[in-house]
């Protein structure tokens, strides 16, 4: 029986019941928000399920209600679920014509403000927030910027905090920062050190890394930047409303919101409230 019922590698069990199964997945998530307070019950169902049976796979498993049963009774196997939930593709200088046209655009519109606070939703192990300070610091506005890097899962803030990443991932890395217009020697910035590479203190003295839920938390300062890129994909309509009246909220006037490259405010109930920065590399600005 546990055969019939185990996930392929090409796509859903090869015998299972569709509505049985959002039903067991279903309880799975209400089980999750209420036992741990993590709510991912208005994520996108079909990314849900697909990392849910990869965790399954992985943990030896055979159903959806054989998955809560372990993890609401074991708190690392809901530790090692949450890393499945809340993974994201991330490296450093991402999408390089991004930070390129933020150094253009957005970096004088910075220079304005006696004092700059950024926002990194959902930042993940911190490589976006690492680029991020590495263009301050190299337009001269590090000092004077006070950096939030926040996501739902502590293990890799806690990755993030280090500054370690992987030393075979430095040419990828190179090559993107120095299409995203950097201005010096890539490995100025880090050092190779247990290893990987350990990248420079003083990139993070300004940095606040914390737990926030965007599902469920407020908002906690005013900023003139807010960075939410390729987080929305994974939330349904209701959620991704919510965000954005979270991130309209946060966003001083004439703030920025950066969002990533599969996602916009086109059809958000905030559209008519931003003007186009660029948008291609989905740069907005808050105008009213």
């Amino acid at each position: 029986m546990a055969d019939a019922r185990k996930q392929t590698l090409d796509g859903p069990p090869v015998s299972y019941n569709a509505d049985l199964e959002r039903i067991e997945i279903e309880l799975l998530l209400e089980g999750v928000y209420r036992h741990f307070g993590f709510d991912f019950r208005a994520y996108a169902y079909a990314s849900i399920r697909r990392r849910l049976w990869k965790r399954i796979e992985a943990e030896g498993l055979s159903s959806i209600s054989e998955l809560q049963a372990r993890v609401l009774h074991t708190p690392e196997a809901m530790e090692r679920l949450l890393l499945d939930l809340s993974v994201s593709v991330t490296s450093m200088f991402r999408d390089p014509k991004f930070y390129q046209v933020f150094r253009e655009e957005v970096v004088p519109l910075l220079r304005t403000y006696p004092f700059i606070r950024i926002w990194h939703a959902g930042c993940s192990t911190g490589e976006e927030v690492y680029s991020t300070a590495i263009l301050l610091e190299e337009e001269g506005l590090l000092e004077r910027t006070r950096l939030y890097a926040t996501d739902i899962n502590d293990a890799v803030l806690q990755q993030a905090r280090a500054g370690i990443f992987p030393l075979n991932r430095m040419q990828e890395y190179t090559d993107n920062y120095i299409r995203a217009g950097g201005k010096r020697s890539f490995s100025e910035y880090y050092t190779a050190k247990y290893d990987g590479a350990l990248f420079s203190p003083s990139l993070t003295k300004n940095v606040v890394f914390s737990q926030h839920n965007l599902v469920t938390d407020r908002s906690f300062s005013e900023f003139n930047v807010i960075f939410c890129r390729n987080v929305l994909i994974y939330f349904d309509r209701t959620l991704q409303h919510r965000v954005h009246q979270l991130f309209y909220d946060s966003l001083v006037m004439f703030g920025v919101l950066a969002l990533g490259s599969k996602e916009s405010l086109r059809f958000s109930q905030y559209e008519a409230c931003y003007e186009k920065l660029d948008a291609r590399e989905k740069l907005y600005r808050k105008v009213r």
